[in-house]
């Protein structure tokens, strides 16, 4: 079973301009990821009747869901302030962006743990929201850091990076894409 992997270079400088607007930078991207978002949770609805009665996911499926996933790691990276610059492109194509995101095809599923998922992403779930929660106040707190020294504590760039990772494997968990629960780490 293949675990997503989620890793980010840190910055080395950091411009204080463009982490000071960054929210607002971001508006056309978190608009397009929560609009993708909803439709890889529809198409997730299909793929669970597919896993159900086939044993196995379907390639196409489980690909746009990936690239929508892939889109949010680094939508998400640039707004949690995980790298500085270059802006991320839009769809999937990655870019000059310093995320790198890997995530192999699993294509035979356990239909147990597929029929059961969403019972058994409850608790994934909640983990990934008090981590969300969490990761707000510490990205809040390295945004007056990087606004007023121009720089990130490693502590918070890793403990950031660490909860979206986590995030981003129940996000995969949840929409069926893999039966390897989540792990934070």
């Amino acid at each position: 079973m293949a675990a997503l992997t989620y890793d980010v270079t840190a910055p080395a400088t950091r411009n204080r301009l463009t982490v000071g607007l960054r929210i607002f930078y971001a508006i056309p991207h978190l608009i397009v990821a929560q609009v993708w978002g909803y439709v890889a949770q529809v198409v997730a609805l299909i793929q669970w009747f597919i896993v159900l009665f086939t044993g196995s996911r379907n390639e196409g499926i489980w690909s746009l869901q990936n690239g929508w996933l892939s889109y949010y790691g680094r939508v998400y990276g640039y707004v949690d302030l995980l790298y500085d610059d270059p802006y991320p492109p839009f769809g999937t194509d990655a870019g000059q962006v310093p995320v790198h995101q890997t995530f192999g095809f699993e294509g035979p599923a356990n239909r147990l743990t597929n029929a059961l998922r969403l019972i058994w992403v409850i608790p994934a779930a909640l983990i990934a929201a008090v981590l969300g929660i969490a990761a707000t106040v510490v990205v809040i707190i390295s945004w007056f850091s990087i606004v007023i020294t121009g720089r990130q504590s490693p502590g918070l760039h890793d403990f950031v990076l660490k909860a979206l990772r986590y995030i981003l494997q129940a996000q995969s968990y949840g929409l069926l894409m893999t039966d390897t629960y989540p792990a934070y780490g």
